[in-house]
């Protein structure tokens, strides 16, 4: 791995020469020839939608995470709309999640005309703080979303003492988490309802797709009720009886929520790939660890004892007391070395959305906003080979060294 230079380099935007002559994203999807031959299967097929391979693909991967049922969605914000409904989340309720996260999390409760309240998140791992939960549950609460962020499972073992004590739902917004475990257990198996994402970045790829994985068979109904307009049974089930059947019943207000077996075969393709694409973001993240472990003036992430990380992002926090340089400058230096990094997340609450609607104001999530105002995610993706690796960690010691105070 590289060595911190002793003296400094020209930085690319100060007219220097970059680290990498290409730009090396943030994240990308890795597609092989068995993928592409998975969908062509399909497309020959006589479904291209509502058939078997949607079942087939929820089957594989509730037995892969350990749960006893799996229900796909056209998207994770689909499929989290889902979870906030099959936990009846209704106007005047209440559900708890963290301001550290993509903005469908929240905006799932809206969907339902819940409200989102946001607590705090630890210092270490960013995930929600139990404490803080705590504090604002009211007899109004039906829920906590608890992230996953970056692949870290949250603590959620405290999530379900809180909700065995309140009566509430937990929901494990595991978006970034698949393949996660968290005391031997793989994310998907722990909580009440448990969402995945399959968008290109993440471990498993379909296009667009999500997934909620449950244990409860009246959450699973429901759930596969909602994402299809509301209607007791599927085209498949129509026509796969022995009798041709046209008669179906709306029973609740859904949406089309459907995901298709062409995304389906590409996922069951995918998931063939899945342990081996975990344990190549587990050798990314400890040569990351070892190559920049030295570097004062960044803190790496943290993983507690009993976890095991999926490692969806590598996001480092700058010690700007140890830079002349804010997060800004730090971010653009780090781009005109062609490096891709990104920043997650904008809190939630500081959005205009949410400021102008509910009131939010900087300040009111001490932990969240500080660690935004340092954050910056790594290039982290399965596809990334050791000389990718190599690359970020000079880069980066590159744009440190040349900031160091």
């Amino acid at each position: 791995m590289p060595v911190l230079p002793m003296t400094r380099e020209l930085l690319a935007i100060d007219g220097g020469t970059p680290v990498r002559k290409t730009l090396l994203p943030y994240g990308r999807q890795s597609i092989g020839e068995d993928d592409i031959q998975a969908v062509t299967d399909v497309l020959r097929s006589d479904w291209l939608t509502t058939g078997p391979k949607v079942a087939e693909f929820e089957e594989a991967l509730a037995a892969w995470v350990g749960a006893k049922h799996a229900v796909s969605f056209s998207s994770g914000t689909a499929a989290l709309h889902g979870a906030a409904f099959a936990a009846g989340l209704k106007p005047g309720d209440e559900a708890i999640t963290t301001p550290m996260t993509f903005a469908a999390t929240a905006n799932c409760v809206l969907y339902q005309a819940a409200a989102p309240i946001f607590a705090d998140v630890s210092a270490d791992t960013l995930n929600l703080d139990p404490e803080q939960v705590a504090k604002r549950i009211t007899p109004r609460t039906r829920a906590v979303l608890a992230v996953d962020y970056a692949g870290h499972p949250a603590d959620l073992d405290a999530m379900k003492e809180l909700s065995a004590s309140h009566g509430l739902v937990v929901i494990e917004d595991a978006c970034h988490a698949l393949g996660a475990e968290h005391k031997g257990r793989r994310a998907g198996s722990i909580a009440d309802m448990t969402v995945f994402s399959f968008h290109p970045v993440k471990h498993l790829a379909t296009g667009e797709g999500g997934m909620v994985t449950t244990d409860r068979a009246d959450y699973a109904e429901t759930l596969r009720r909602f994402r299809n307009h509301g209607i007791s049974t599927d085209a498949r089930q129509r026509q796969s009886q022995s009798e041709a059947q046209w008669h179906y019943e709306m029973v609740l207000l859904g949406f089309n929520y459907r995901l298709t077996d062409i995304a389906c075969a590409l996922g069951l393709s995918q998931l063939k790939k899945l342990e081996k694409n975990l344990l190549r973001r587990r050798e990314i993240a400890a040569r990351y660890e070892v190559a920049l472990c030295d570097l004062k003036a960044i803190t790496l992430p943290t993983v507690r004892p009993g976890v095991n990380p999926a490692w969806h992002l590598y996001p480092i926090r700058l010690n700007l007391e140890r830079l002349s340089a804010d997060r800004g400058k730090i971010f653009r230096a780090l781009r005109a070395e062609n490096i891709g990094v990104n920043v997650h997340y904008i809190p939630v609450h500081l959005h205009p959305y949410y400021r102008d609607r509910f009131g939010n104001r900087a300040g009111e999530y001490p932990i969240a906003e500080a660690a935004y105002a340092r954050l910056i995610s790594l290039p982290m993706f399965h596809a990334m080979s050791d000389g990718d690796v190599e690359d970020v960690a000079r880069a980066l010691q590159k744009v440190i060294h040349h900031f160091a105070r």
